[in-house]
């Protein structure tokens, strides 16, 4: 089991941050981190030049997060709404995945990479729900999402309440006719 030093270029969850100096598995860095550029190999000369751009990596996360909690403030204000086909007690015939949620912002006109939405199962139910979005490393927004029945169609658990109540009504109002004729 060899392990050998790489230098952070990105933020990889679970490792490190940007600028870090980790240790990892060869096949790693080999497979994963190298060809991906998230990871230079530590060596002397690349550690020299990430301490010499370090001032313009802070400077450039200063401005990152600046830019991710300005986003996030325009998202909190957000509301997604999916309609979908249902079947019985709410389910939906396939789900909302991360996918769809990323195009849903595109065409609200933000550009948010659809790894960036955290959504640990698709949505599978109708209802209310709650997803996260990382903007940033420090800057994570929730977003209400709503999944409705196509049609604005209800469930059968959903519809009998309503059905119920507008009944009850119904009845009080004849009871309530009814009553000053008698007198």
């Amino acid at each position: 089991m060899s392990t050998t030093n790489v230098l952070l270029r990105e933020d990889v969850e679970n490792l490190g941050a940007r600028g870090d100096v980790v240790k990892v598995r060869a096949g790693y860095a080999r497979n994963y981190l190298l060809p991906r550029k998230l990871a230079v190999e530590a060596t002397t000369g690349n550690v020299k030049q990430i301490e010499a751009e370090r001032a313009a990596l802070l400077k450039r996360e200063a401005r990152d997060r600046a830019a991710a909690e300005g986003q996030a403030g325009l998202l909190r204000d957000l509301r997604l709404t999916f309609e979908r086909k249902v079947g019985e007690h709410g389910l939906l015939y396939g789900s909302v995945t991360a996918m769809h949620i990323a195009d849903a912002l595109k065409e609200k006109g933000y550009e948010i990479d659809r790894r960036r939405i955290l959504l640990p199962e698709p949505i599978k139910e109708t209802g209310d729900h709650t997803v996260s979005v990382r903007l940033h490393r420090e800057v994570t927004v929730e977003i209400p999402v709503a999944v409705r029945g196509e049609g604005g169609a209800e469930t059968a658990s959903a519809a009998a309440p309503a059905a119920e109540a507008p009944a009850a009504t119904e009845t009080a109002a004849t009871d309530e006719t009814a009553a000053p004729t008698e007198e």
